[in-house]
């Protein structure tokens, strides 16, 4: 089975271009593929089928309902591929979504709005498509983010510092299945969100991950998201 690794800021994905809809994948299957140690390693599997569609795996195998930063990957895959234009509609199960290309290697995603749920100012239940806790920290080099992100099981948690510059926030992030990931897109446009609602940024905001950075537009009626799509390798995997 052939897939194609991608990252988006860090966040890496193993892409599954079956457009035939022949190679079905399990959760024993990514579970794997994910181990960075017995397998190829990576945050999660998307297998691309006819729409086109996205199937998204977290690592643990479990499926997830929606990843900014994966389906930038899928969309660079398909117009590396020869298999769409710079600019489609995903199918995803968060609902459609569409993708533009830039030749700049960068890629943008309608992520729709956002569903917010202040609970006060500095913390925020927010759906981008999938389930968000956002929480304003002091300091992120002090976290201990697997125990703190314990008490919101089951949801992707972002930490977030307010700056360093204006309409700036940096963040952690803590992905249910997948533990902490270097940039998460949905943390990032839920982030933003919450940030906006809490009057402590405009709208467009850059989004500071360890690995790098994310742009969001909050536009008056859908999400925007900015960043890079990296093509990582060609992999053949004799094992599936």
């Amino acid at each position: 089975m052939r897939f194609e690794k991608y990252h988006g800021l860090g966040n890496d994905f193993l892409v599954l271009l079956d457009l035939g809809d022949r190679c079905p994948v399990d959760a024993t299957a990514v579970r794997a593929l994910c181990d960075r140690h017995r397998g190829v390693g990576a945050d999660g599997v998307i297998r691309v089928t006819p729409g086109p569609t996205m199937e998204l795996y977290n690592a643990d195998g479990s499926r997830a309902e929606m990843s900014g930063n994966g389906i930038r990957c899928l969309a660079m895959a398909m117009v590396d591929a020869g298999l769409s234009g710079p600019r489609m509609v995903v199918q995803t199960d968060a609902g459609p979504k569409t993708v533009t290309v830039d030749e700049d290697g960068w890629a943008s995603v309608d992520m729709g709005m956002a569903k917010i749920d202040p609970k006060d100012v500095g913390l925020a239940f927010v759906d981008m498509g999938n389930p968000h806790t956002v929480v304003e920290v002091e300091d992120l080099t002090k976290l201990r983010i697997a125990r703190q992100a314990e008490e919101w099981h089951g949801r992707n948690v972002e930490f977030v510092v307010i700056g360093p510059g204006t309409d700036e926030l940096s963040m952690r992030v803590w992905e249910r299945g997948v533990g902490e990931t270097l940039a998460c897109g949905t943390g990032a446009c839920a982030a933003a969100a919450a940030a906006f609602v809490w009057g402590k940024v405009g709208r467009e905001v850059t989004v500071h991950q360890p690995g790098g950075n994310a742009t969001v537009h909050l536009e008056s009626d859908t999400i925007v998201l900015s960043g890079p799509a990296d093509h990582i390798a060609t992999i053949e995997v004799p094992w599936l």
